[in-house]
């Protein structure tokens, strides 16, 4: 792979792909608004990733999730990280470069997630009987489309966990703010436009944040800590097997 060399005169504000990336997110939220709001029909629960054991899984969801957004806010920051940090990186690696990144730090992170998700059930099926397991299969999806869920912790949290769905590009954008702590480790970031950091001292920072909130496991905060994990992973695995496979020193 031929890098292409960041210079500012060949810098663009809005480069391509992440400019495709920024319409497709907002389009997409917007389809989902629509659609709910004049067909009462949940876009994110066909398009997010579901538990392949779930009934709303389909192989797709590993891509579609990555576009689907709960709130403006969710869109809002994962958007504004895209173009400050993806702009950067897209003109340095080049489109078709970039485009590979992010589609396989996104994809890289949902299967992070799965993969959570999956040794957290077997963690907990043994402290359900068997009838109750039966029946967060047969009437959990049911329950949770309500607005409802078992009152039975442990009951709710396989439900939750079989049943739910992740959305979102955090994982893709995690994946991109490491790319940019490891090429640019010195570039002075601005934490709330005030306090200066390096941005490899932030990566880091952020990502044992990310750890430490996964491993606290509160079901509340409604956010999949290890799928942004899984997105700092897999960039890191393949910048390292780009650089090892042409001898790029970043």
């Amino acid at each position: 792979m031929n890098f292409k060399q960041y210079s500012p005169n060949s810098f663009s504000v809005l480069p391509p792909v992440v400019k495709n990336l920024l319409i497709l997110n907002a389009l997409f939220y917007l389809t989902t608004m629509v659609m709910e709001s004049q067909f009462s029909i949940d876009l994110s629960e066909k398009l997010g990733l579901h538990y392949p054991l779930a009934e709303k899984f389909q192989p797709y969801q590993l891509v579609t999730y990555m576009f689907m957004h709960g709130s403006f806010m969710h869109l809002f920051f994962n958007m504004f990280a895209l173009w400050m940090f993806g702009n950067v990186l897209e003109n340095y690696w080049g489109p078709k470069r970039f485009l590979t990144y992010y589609m396989i730090t996104g994809i890289g992170a949902g299967c992070i997630q799965l993969l959570v998700t999956y040794l957290r059930l077997e963690s907990l099926y043994s402290q359900v009987s068997p009838e109750d397991l039966k029946m967060v299969m047969s009437k959990g999806a049911e329950a949770l489309s309500e607005g409802k869920n078992f009152i039975d912790g442990t009951m709710a949290e396989i439900n939750g966990l079989l049943n739910s769905s992740t959305i979102g590009a955090s994982g893709a954008v995690f994946g991109i703010l490491l790319a940019f702590g490891m090429l640019f480790p010195n570039t002075l970031l601005y934490i709330y436009f005030a306090i200066p950091i390096k941005a490899k001292w932030f990566v880091l920072l952020y990502g044992a944040m990310e750890l430490f909130s996964g491993i606290a496991n509160n079901p509340t905060d409604n956010v999949a800590h290890f799928a942004h994990l899984g997105g700092m992973l897999f960039g890191f695995i393949l910048i390292k097997f780009w650089q090892k496979n042409k001898n790029q020193v970043f």
